[in-house]
């Protein structure tokens, strides 16, 4: 394995943000037409014959998700089963493929994410329960997603040192971050764990392998003083033309852009790249017959694999495998004695993580059962066990719903924060908050709780994140709308800015001009989408799209992650104070004091009760 790490980090933005008009690309307008042949599906004019078979096995988005799918789909996932899943995809490839072949494993990021089930690895201590049970999956590489940083530097380089001693010891990849201002992750880049790229060798052929991570990464996590170049095409150019100096002609990206149309906008400004290993969008690729987790067939984004164009007009193969230990990606690519693709075998695709009683079944491994899932199963039942309200209503807290409009767990959290403040705030000589703010992003249990218990598990499920009540005093009218204009500035990609909100009411039009900001969160592009806000006091701040003359400032509630400038909410250098409580702590004590232990469908009905309206 060598690998590769000392490619220039400063470089002209040819790529920019990857931009809005990446997100709305139509990923038709890069697919290349396909020719079917028996096993095989030509994806290169010619029909050349291939000299070497590359099998690549490939997850992203796996957030600690360790134990299972969830309620009702327990027999599908589970990082042990998934294990057992590549062991056997590895025995398939070894029999299978015709010809000369080679196999890696790489993860495109989101290794683990701030929830109940990484509780129990913090509280177990390194190595982490997650990297237990990867180390068993041996990847060849690993790139850094926006969910590694989410608990700061520090924890992922623990989490990075829990892997030395297990059975593997992956590179992590990232070509476009600078780690010089970390100390602890710098030595990690001093003994070369963490790199820019790496090569292997499968096969008797060498395998290039290069990392890249959103340029977003400031916004959406907190990487502290790691440092992003937001120039991911010339960032990981550099490490493609190192590798061609070098005789290198298979090359793979594994990357964490946060949405697959950001790969498929990347690949044809990039010469010599093969194949993408995209991540952070949770999109599922899947072909006509590919057995899929039950209700999975309304998320098919599209075939598998996606092929694009690079610069110089050669194939590319983009590729993404769902999320959370659901599925393990599996692309069987064919290239000529020049390197290039020419085709891939039909049995490219999900393969399905599934439990007894369904035909795919997969035996886990004891190991990883013994080692990781029981321990973790027995840190959840504790809290599981124990019950903090009832609700007579069920709480809706799926993705698509928390991320796009206001929703009843949506009401929950934010009255659960406003709650606290208002509690806390005197205690702090902090003044009493009007509004509150929390951002979508922040509630991560991706599910409709049904009524009945509420246990201290679902409050961790909701709230993972260690962010903190906070208040900021006195935030201009202008640019409380601002702020307003971010939450709403993304809402048709289902990203994590999106705000429920307390203590006012606001009507926004989907088909405004969506505010754009610098990376110093000022406005670049003002919004147009904000038409009303009015304070639960009857107070008007924005009427028919303006600040009225002579609005109020406003006290607003939020989280540490947006006023820190998480998810690009624009607080800029307006002074809060941490009153000290976390969010899931806030939300327990307003379940269990504030609301007496029961929730009502009259206070939270399914859909909330109104605070937000949308039109257009």
């Amino acid at each position: 394995m060598r690998q590769t790490n000392d490619a220039s980090f400063s470089g002209a933005a040819r790529l920019g943000m990857l931009g809005t008009f990446l997100l709305f690309l139509s990923p038709q307008a890069c697919l290349a037409p396909v020719v079917a042949n028996g096993k095989d599906v030509y994806v290169a004019a010619g029909h050349a014959p291939v000299a070497y078979w590359l099998t690549v096995i490939h997850s992203n988005d796996m957030e600690s998700h360790l134990v299972n799918a969830g309620e009702g789909l327990e027999q599908f996932g589970g990082i042990d089963r998934f294990v057992g899943c590549v062991r056997r995809i590895e025995k398939e490839a070894e029999s299978a493929v015709r010809g000369r072949h080679g196999l890696i494993k790489v993860s495109s990021g989101d290794n683990f994410l701030a929830s109940a089930q990484f509780n129990q690895s913090l509280t177990h201590g390194v190595p982490y329960y997650d990297a237990v049970g990867q180390s068993y999956v041996e990847y060849d590489a690993v790139a850094f997603g926006n969910h590694e940083f989410d608990l700061g530097p520090d924890v992922l380089a623990d989490y990075i040192r829990s892997f030395a001693h297990l059975r593997s010891n992956p590179p992590w990849l990232g070509a476009n971050l600078d780690f010089s201002g970390e100390r602890e992750l710098e030595l990690w880049v001093k003994r070369g764990t963490i790199c820019r790229s790496v090569v292997v060798t499968k096969g008797g052929e060498e395998i290039g392998i290069i990392g890249a991570t959103t340029p977003q990464l400031p916004y959406i996590s907190s990487p502290r003083r790691v440092r992003v170049n937001v120039d991911v095409t010339g960032a990981v150019q550099r490490q493609i033309n190192l590798m061609r100096s070098r005789g290198v002609n298979k090359i793979v990206l594994i990357s964490h852009l946060q949405n697959i149309l950001n790969e498929i906008a990347l690949a044809p400004t990039l010469d010599g790249i093969d194949i993408i290993v995209a991540g952070g969008g949770h999109e599922l690729l899947a072909n006509p017959g590919d057995l899929l987790i039950p209700g999975d067939e309304a998320h098919v984004f599209g075939g598998y694999p996606v092929q694009a164009k690079d610069a110089a007009g050669r194939p590319v193969l983009i590729v993404t495998a769902r999320q959370y230990y659901w599925y393990v990606g599996r692309l069987i690519a064919g290239f000529d004695a020049n390197g290039e693709i020419v085709r891939y075998d039909q049995r490219s695709g999900p393969v399905r993580v599934a439990g007894p009683g369904n035909p795919d079944s997969v035996k886990p491994d004891q190991r990883v059962r013994r080692e990781v899932v029981d321990p973790v199963n027995d840190g959840l039942a504790q809290l599981d066990a124990t019950v903090v309200a009832v609700s007579d209503v069920a709480l809706d807290g799926l993705r698509e719903s928390i991320r796009a409009r206001e929703t009843n767990e949506g009401d929950l959290v934010v009255d659960s924060l406003l709650q606290a403040a208002r509690r806390l705030a005197p205690r702090y000589g902090a003044p009493n908050p009007d509004v509150a703010l929390v951002n979508g992003g922040a509630m991560r249990n991706a599910t409709v709780i049904p009524a009945g218990d509420i246990t201290e598990l679902d409050t961790w499920n909701i709230l993972p994140f260690p962010g903190f009540v906070c208040v900021v005093d006195r935030v201009p009218a202008a640019q409380f709308k601002e702020i307003l204009e971010n939450s709403v500035s993304q809402v048709e990609l289902l990203a994590g800015r999106f705000a429920q909100i307390a203590g006012f009411k606001m009507v926004y039009d989907a088909a405004g001009t969506a505010q754009v900001l610098d990376a110093d969160n000022n406005v670049v592009v003002a919004g147009t989408r904000i038409q009303q806000a009015t304070l639960d006091d009857g107070r008007v701040l924005v009427s028919g799209g303006q600040v009225v003359a002579g609005a109020p400032d406003v006290v607003v509630a939020a989280t540490t992650y947006m006023v820190q400038g998480g998810d690009q909410y624009p607080f800029r250098t307006l002074p809060y104070v941490n009153l000290g409580e976390a969010n899931q702590q806030s939300l327990d004590t307003y379940l269990t004091v504030n609301l007496s232990g029961r929730v009502s469908g009259a206070q939270y009905p399914l859909g909330g009760v109104g605070r937000i309206v949308r039109l257009n």
